[in-house]
């Protein structure tokens, strides 16, 4: 049976209320144990992930290590990673892999702490996968060819992971199987210049389109502060972060509209609004002419 104790060894000082900005999702034991049991997620099952920007203080010590795979990305900041009695130096674009069962201790840098996107993994393919990651990284610290992907990767993990249901756990494993892919494909690569920042963040929108993506989880991925940011993004696309996303959806519901006979309230769903009367209204605000308008005018 899985061991779901995840309680902290928290260092004096440390916040317990987590890190502003924060998300993190635990699956509950029963949920685990169903899932373990089941095609796909037998294979690779996520049962914890997370995004804790800018976390001072951050640390975890588990002298019998953990019961599932952990994997750890660091997209801004820095931190220390023990393992085998071995401490290693995390950086912005690293990536840590530590087995199931591995002593180890972390801990964010004082001075600069580290954002992180982490994942535990288990499942019968899990270990394998770690193997090839390891490997391809010539040890469990890796600085990334993309960092930012592999952080949108996770992000669509805690996405899924939300609803608890077989396909958002389904979701979560393909998704985290990639990530993982990411590493074990394309091993290390040399500390250099970055991908452009404002189209890594680009990306990973339109690729999660209707989903929403906060400004502060878009500036974490990149490695930058939600001001500087949002700064860069509208310099660059020439409008926030925030409008971009609304255009995308906004763009999705036209084209469901042209293409397919579904009816408005499902249109909103589908584009990520709970709301029909809302979503009719920012459609009309964005468009000057209401959904059921905009579907039956003469082209």
């Amino acid at each position: 049976m899985l061991d779901m104790d995840k309680t902290p060894i928290v260092p004096p000082g440390a916040l317990r209320d987590g890190f502003k900005g924060q998300r993190m999702f635990v699956l509950p034991r029963p949920v685990v144990r169903a899932a373990i049991d089941r095609p796909v997620t037998n294979r690779l099952l996520v049962t914890d992930a997370g995004f804790f920007p800018h976390a001072a203080k951050h640390g975890r010590t588990r002298p019998n290590g953990a019961p599932q795979h952990v994997f750890m990305v660091c997209t801004d900041g820095s931190g220390t990673v023990s393992l085998d009695g071995t401490r290693h130096q995390v950086e912005q674009g690293d990536a840590v892999l530590i087995r199931a069962g591995e002593p180890h201790e972390y801990l964010a840098s004082e001075h600069d702490p580290w954002t992180l996107w982490w994942m535990h993994v288990s499942g019968a393919d899990a270990g394998e996968l770690f193997s090839a990651a390891l490997s391809a990284a010539g040890g469990p610290i890796t600085h990334l060819r993309d960092p930012s992907r592999v952080a949108s990767l996770i992000s669509q993990v805690i996405d899924a992971l939300d609803s608890t249901t077989s396909a958002g756990l389904t979701l979560a494993s393909g998704a985290a199987w990639n990530a993982l892919a990411q590493v074990a494909a394309t091993g290390r690569r040399a500390r250099g210049q970055a991908q452009d920042p404002v189209e890594l963040a680009v990306e990973h929108l339109r690729a999660t389109t209707p989903q929403r993506t906060s400004v502060e989880e878009l500036a974490g991925m990149v490695g930058l502060s939600p001001s500087q940011f949002s700064a860069l993004f509208r310099q660059k696309v020439g409008v926030p972060p925030v409008r971009y996303q609304s255009d995308l959806r906004m763009a999705r519901a036209r084209e469901m509209l042209d293409s397919t006979d579904m009816t408005v309230a499902a249109i909103s769903a589908a584009c990520g609004y709970d709301d029909p009367l809302y979503f009719s209204r920012r459609f009309t605000k964005t468009h000057g002419i209401s959904p059921s308008s905009y579907r039956q005018r003469t082209v």
